[in-house]
């Protein structure tokens, strides 16, 4: 057994992984993710490995291979070249992986380094890793977060870390202070839960460039609204829930899930609650490099209720969202789109 197994094993040694499967989609695509239809395959390869792997869907995953490292006689950042040397040769699936003590360093260790390689931070490495980290890119801070750290001079990790717990506390509040306090030095307790893929549905659009107008941005989101639903129509499935997930041009990104009135695959009605939940994140300047959505919670849409309505432009727009769902089957899916989408780029 190596040096570095016997001290993962008994002190606070890298044994997080945190796996992003495949390259990043090409600027301006509106896809579905490259690898979606074998992400449980690509998860596989994790559970071959460590059986406390926790799915984050779409395209990432995190895995504890603290108990791993004895039977594999490798040190974690060894096991994540072989999770990546597999990936590689039984689905031709590059990946990026960060390895850590903690999650949340395991996570920003990927963000971090270049796409395709493997990036370690030790304990003894992390409070260097984070001082000069802007304070976005700790997960969990969205730009409203970073935006009034900023207004207080505290734009990076290290002056987040140096600032005194009841400072950040009477800025954020009393939990999130303190939670943001530990993570900015480097501390975080949340296990490991081994969770397996939800049914769920998504596609993504990248900009050709850092995207700072608001409009454009909605355009692009009924595009992905659209497409979604057109695609849960076909599979006669609705979804429950609807999560938006916002990348910055500094590679961190932004999250929100937001429950649905009722299960639907209505585009309108998916489109709606994308258009919230990107209000909600009050971007104005930020610089928005992608924008992802995904349908979450997925069920027949036979077993699903509908509250009936009697308002006839919701029954005309039903009806002519079946009437353009033919028009795709049958020419193509650029034959009928609603207005105000982005429109399709050349191949």
């Amino acid at each position: 057994m190596t040096d570095a197994v016997r001290a993962a094993e008994t002190t606070g040694e890298p044994h997080i992984l945190y796996v992003h499967f495949g390259a990043a989609p090409h600027p301006g695509a509106a896809h579905r993710a490259p690898h979606e239809g074998r992400y449980e395959e690509l998860l596989a390869l994790l559970t071959d490995i460590t059986p406390l792997v926790q799915a984050l869907p779409p395209d990432a995953a995190l895995a504890d291979v603290r108990g791993a490292l004895r039977y594999f006689g490798r040190s974690a950042a060894e096991l994540a070249q072989l999770v990546r040397l597999r990936a590689l040769a039984r689905h031709g699936t590059d990946c990026t992986v960060g390895v850590a003590a903690s999650p949340l360093l395991a996570r920003m260790a990927a963000q971090a380094g270049e796409p395709g390689r493997i990036r370690q931070v030790r304990p003894e490495e992390a409070a260097g890793f984070l001082d000069r980290r802007p304070v976005a890119a700790l997960h969990g801070v969205g730009p409203a977060t970073a935006r009034t750290l900023c207004a207080y001079g505290l734009d990076s990790v290290g002056r987040v870390a140096a600032a005194p717990p009841a400072t950040l506390q009477r800025i954020l509040g009393a939990a999130q202070g303190r939670r943001l306090h530990e993570r900015a030095r480097g501390i975080d307790p949340t296990p490991v839960t081994p969770t397996a893929p939800a049914r769920s549905a998504g596609a993504e659009h990248r900009f050709e460039r850092d995207e700072l107008d608001p409009v454009r941005r909605r355009s692009a989101l009924l595009t992905l609204a659209d497409d979604l639903g057109f695609r849960l129509r076909a599979e006669e499935q609705v979804a429950r829930a609807l999560s938006l997930t916002v990348r910055y041009a500094d590679r961190s990104a932004t999250t929100r899930t937001r429950a649905l009135a009722e299960p639907t695959a209505h585009t309108p009605a998916l489109a709606a609650a994308a258009y919230a939940l990107h209000d909600a994140l009050g971007l104005q300047r930020a610089r928005v490099r992608g924008i992802a959505l995904r349908a979450e919670e997925l069920t027949a849409a036979e077993r699903a209720s509908r509250q009936l309505s009697f308002d006839v432009r919701d029954e005309k727009a039903r009806r002519a969202e079946a009437a353009g769902d033919r028009a795709r089957r049958r020419f193509g899916t650029a034959a009928a789109r609603p207005a105000g989408s982005a429109p399709p780029r050349a191949a």
